[in-house]
């Protein structure tokens, strides 16, 4: 048997998707070496200017490449990392006959198809393989016996067994779950059959039966505690997860909260009346999502000026705001408080892209649609965080509006399965819907 640390390097042939989902990832490929074709970085100069993430990351990487770049990268290469790996730009010759006959139409994605061909043939000892995160591309590579595949690098491999912060425990002691109700409220964690020290800030449905509790761990105490359904500005939670959720959002020491669900389950609302509930505790309150086109259609179509083309956008976060504020008379306080808040920019709600240049600090930064993020996008809003500040992410992981994520890739997902067991991190995932019963009964069958 041949020793595998003596196989050859494999040659990555990366897709502009990849650079400008990752601008770090020609270090991700240890030993093996990585290739950029010459109309990949063409299409990445395309990119260089704007605001949104990928304008960043094509920046980034021009300047990650100015940094190693030399003659050397387009002969035998840099090294990237301390591995072994390099680095190669390499030009290609023109489409073969093969090619040209099965792609008529010259297209950046098939000029990469051609650098890989001819890699294939000048590397016959090598495996060559085409990462790309377009699904298309890796289809029309594999129609010409290429090697392709998606770029794992920030994937989450097992989504099915995703942290869902809250676990079902049953068998429990009718002993145990009365103290909660009686002097204790909080118990050792040891005294419940959890089988395994539980995460940082995980929930509990506590069972015996017709009996139950429901507890939350705290990492100082080591204690269950037990879990008071409440209240925030009019809204109240109607299962145990809502619950656990509210919790999880008015904890002081929780500074990140991840909250996931299918649509209807009430994780912006929760986010909002809990932010609302705790206004006195922070300077602003920032509701944010970004802006993703559907159907195709960029923003530029929309009719009118930035703020008109915007606000589609924005209004699933005005009516939920709209529901709160309908929890209480017209005239009341509570009305009165959130329309000052937002005629002083107490509550400021905008596009995720409004939010650079600005401080963080004692802010309670709630972002929207979350799974429509990577994972360096999630990074960039957390690492803004400042002194008091508090960070909530929603979303539907299962519900992505961006053609180079899915369920396994997007911020939202590697945000939850990298924090799990953080301290100042809690995660909960809404199941049930509560918006109406057409609702989810939609979200379930359709």
């Amino acid at each position: 048997m041949s020793d595998p640390a003596q196989a050859p390097k494999k040659l990555y042939v990366l897709d502009t998707n990849v650079i400008l989902h990752d601008h770090e990832a020609i270090y991700k490929f240890d030993e093996h070496d990585v290739v950029i074709p010459i109309v990949v970085l063409e299409e990445v100069d395309k990119f260089k200017r704007g605001s949104d993430s990928i304008h960043f990351q094509a920046r980034e990487f021009i300047r990650e490449l100015d940094k190693i770049a030399g003659e050397r990268l387009f002969t035998e290469g840099v090294p990237v990392g301390d591995q072994g790996g390099r680095l190669f730009v390499v030009v290609g010759e023109p489409q073969s006959e093969r090619l040209a006959k099965a792609f008529t139409q010259s297209k950046p994605d098939h000029r990469i198809l051609a650098v890989a061909e001819q890699l294939i043939k000048a590397n016959s000892n090598r495996q060559v393989i085409i990462v790309s995160k377009d699904i298309n591309l890796r289809m029309k590579a594999k129609s010409l016996g290429i090697p392709a595949e998606d770029y794992l690098n920030d994937k989450v491999r097992n989504i099915e067994a995703l942290y869902s912060g809250a676990q079902l425990i049953e068998g429990c002691s009718n002993e145990m779950i009365n103290r909660f109700y009686n002097d204790a409220c909080a118990v050792p964690w040891q005294e419940a059959p959890l089988g395994q020290q539980p995460v940082a800030h995980q929930f509990f449905i506590l069972k015996n039966g017709s009996t139950s509790a429901l507890a939350h761990y705290n990492p100082e105490t080591m204690l269950l505690e037990r879990v008071i359904k409440r209240r925030a500005y009019g809204i109240e939670p109607r299962n145990a997860e809502q619950t656990f959720a509210l919790e999880a959002l008015m904890r002081p020491e929780i500074e990140l909260v991840s909250i996931t669900g299918k649509a209807g389950t009430g994780k912006t609302l929760l986010a909002l009346a809990s932010a609302l509930e705790q206004r006195r505790e922070y300077r602003q309150i920032f509701l944010a999502r970004p802006v993703v086109p559907l159907g195709n259609r960029d923003i530029g179509y929309l009719p009118g000026d930035v703020e008109s083309k915007l606000s589609p956008y924005m209004q699933p976060l005005w009516d939920n705001l709209g529901v709160i504020k309908h929890r209480f008379p017209s005239e009341s306080r509570e009305q009165k408080q959130i329309k000052e808040m937002i005629d002083q920019e107490k509550l400021f709600i905008a596009p995720l892209a409004y939010i650079r240049g600005r401080s963080l600090d004692r802010i309670f930064f709630i972002v929207d649609e979350a799974q429509n993020l990577t994972p360096h996008e999630i990074k960039t809003i957390i690492t803004r965080a400042g002194e008091g500040a508090k960070v909530v992410f929603t979303g539907d992981i299962h519900q992505i509006d961006t053609p180079y994520l899915d369920a396994q890739s997007n911020g939202l997902t590697y945000l939850v399965d990298k924090m799990k067991s953080v301290p100042l991190y809690a995660h909960i995932n809404l199941v049930k819907g509560e918006r109406s019963a057409l609702s989810e009964l939609a979200s379930n069958l359709l």
